[in-house]
């Protein structure tokens, strides 16, 4: 899946169209989860093999067992827990998990300060190797937003443009054009990355679930943010 990570009040309603569309598919063992790093906090490319993280819903563990074996599948990754503590971009997908699934999630949280095709290949493949090898019933979540502060029309077009490579499962072509345009698509490496994995266990085809901007919730269009939920399915 692809998910937004804004306030809930302006992409909630996005991300609760991938949510949905998960509780229809019944419960996987845990979700590796990929965010942008916003904060500039921490490695190049972080991971946390242990601990939990706890939400006003409760607490959510990391599966070490998988968060571990994926470490030791990377040529790039580092345990740094520091990188997570000031980053929202994983935080805002618990309690959607925690509402669906109650307490019967486990998470392995990834963070990418790197935004290049290296580091998405060897986390993709880092991924993929470990759920085979552990045989584990996993879901990858790459949280991104889309365009952000521009007008409405312009980026939904750019969007659209980015969304049609990753419903086509080429995560090559969506890096390059993401940075051949210079299109401010956040998470574009957790996306990649996400993309790599799943082309690696086997997906098929991708599916938008739902587009919206910050304007239509709150009617300004003259500098939105874009949101998209993307299913990407064996």
């Amino acid at each position: 899946m692809v998910v937004p990570h804004a306030g809930y009040v302006y992409s909630g309603p996005v991300a609760a169209h991938a949510y949905a569309e998960l509780s229809r598919d019944g419960t996987p063992e845990t979700f590796v989860l990929i965010g942008p790093n916003h904060t500039g906090i921490g490695a190049l490319a972080a991971i946390m093999t242990g601990g939990e993280w706890e939400t006003p819903l409760g607490s959510v563990p990391v599966n070490e067992e998988l968060a571990k074996k994926i470490l030791e599948a990377s040529s790039l990754l580092e345990q740094d827990a520091m990188a997570f503590v000031e980053e929202h971009s994983l935080e805002v997908q618990l309690p959607f998990l925690q509402f669906v699934y109650g307490e019967k999630v486990s998470i392995v949280p990834i963070l990418l300060l790197m935004q290049n095709l290296a580091v998405c290949r060897d986390l993709g493949n880092a991924i993929a190797q470990s759920v085979k090898e552990l045989g584990v019933d996993a879901v990858i979540l790459a949280s991104s937003d889309f365009t952000h502060y521009a007008p409405h029309d312009y980026a939904k077009a750019k969007d659209e443009s980015a969304i049609k490579l990753i419903a086509e499962l080429k995560p090559e072509e969506f890096l390059n054009k993401v940075s051949e345009e210079n299109l401010s698509i956040c998470g574009a490496a957790p996306i990649a990355a996400m993309l790599f994995a799943s082309l690696a266990l086997g997906a098929k085809r991708a599916r938008l679930l739902k587009y919206a901007t910050s304007g239509d919730v709150t009617g300004d269009y003259a500098s939105v943010v874009g949101y998209a939920s993307i299913a990407v399915e064996k």
